[in-house]
């Protein structure tokens, strides 16, 4: 079967007795980057040296066919550099085919960024979503954050130092220079921080630099309490600003409480009058 296992985020004492066990006996391993499972085995002080076979976002299209027919033969292991595999790392596709073809897939489960900075940022934690790495580019970056504009869930992406005072500043641009904000850094490192604060504040303070693996966590938009008609005029504001009438109306009913179908209803209604 094909075994997802999760490895530790920065600290290998995170590493869980499963993984340790699993790792001892691999057979074969299909590594995000090869160099880095090496050193993960032999910092845990693993003895067993499976062979290696790299995936990563560049091959996983062509070699999951491959791997899918040896995880039929053999227990293959997955992992990918930190965390769990699939969660913006390689493994998606290698899963979906190995499901396609009647192949078990099973997990080892451990650390996350995600869920740990979620955590660790004070910010609410019954709803949320992961959206993932910003975009490199401006204009798409502004996009998404106009997207999200109206998302009441508290929000974690991923970024890059070297883009997070940019991305910052964007943030503060669309969803509001007050919205609160937590940058997490070097999770579960010896400098790890949680650095929290407005948007416009975090980003005037990551203009300075800042270095390490970084989330950043965002608070939800606050529910709007409007009326249906004021939420049927919200709904074609989105739809003149290129949205599909259906995922304009889910958007403005989870930002406020209405009623999906009756945002849906009404505003075909005003476009047909």
């Amino acid at each position: 079967m094909l075994i997802l296992a999760a490895t530790p985020i920065g600290n290998l004492k995170d590493a869980s007795l499963r993984l340790i066990e699993l790792l001892e006996a691999a057979e074969v391993v299909a590594a995000e980057d090869t160099r880095v499972t090496a050193k993960l085995l032999r910092g845990l002080g693993i003895e067993n040296r499976p062979r290696l076979i790299p995936l990563h976002e560049h091959n996983e299209r062509e070699k999951a066919a491959s791997l899918v027919e040896l995880a039929r033969e053999t227990d293959l292991v997955l992992l990918s550099d930190a965390g769990m595999p699939t969660v913006s790392d390689p493994g998606f596709q290698l899963v979906a085919a190995a499901v396609e073809a009647g192949v078990g897939v099973t997990v080892v489960p451990g650390p996350s960024a995600v869920v740990t900075a979620l955590a660790l940022s004070g910010l609410p934690t019954d709803r949320f979503t992961f959206e993932g790495f910003l975009p490199r580019k401006q204009g798409d970056r502004l996009g998404a954050f106009r997207a999200l504009a109206r998302e009441t869930r508290t929000m974690v992406f991923f970024e890059s130092p070297n883009r997070l005072a940019d991305s910052l500043a964007d943030l503060a641009t669309v969803l509001g220079a007050d919205r609160r904000v937590v940058v997490v850094r070097e999770l579960t490192k010896l400098y790890e921080e949680a650095r929290r604060g407005t948007a416009a504040e975090l980003a005037a303070w990551a203009a300075a630099g800042v270095k390490g693996e970084i989330c950043i966590v965002v608070a939800g938009a606050e529910a709007l309490e409007i009326d249906l008609d004021a939420g049927i005029a919200q709904v074609l504001e989105l739809v003149s600003d290129g949205y599909r009438l259906k995922d304009a109306a889910a958007a403005i009913a989870e930002a406020t409480g209405l009623s999906r179908r009756d945002l849906y209803e009404g505003a075909l209604a005003a476009r047909r009058a």
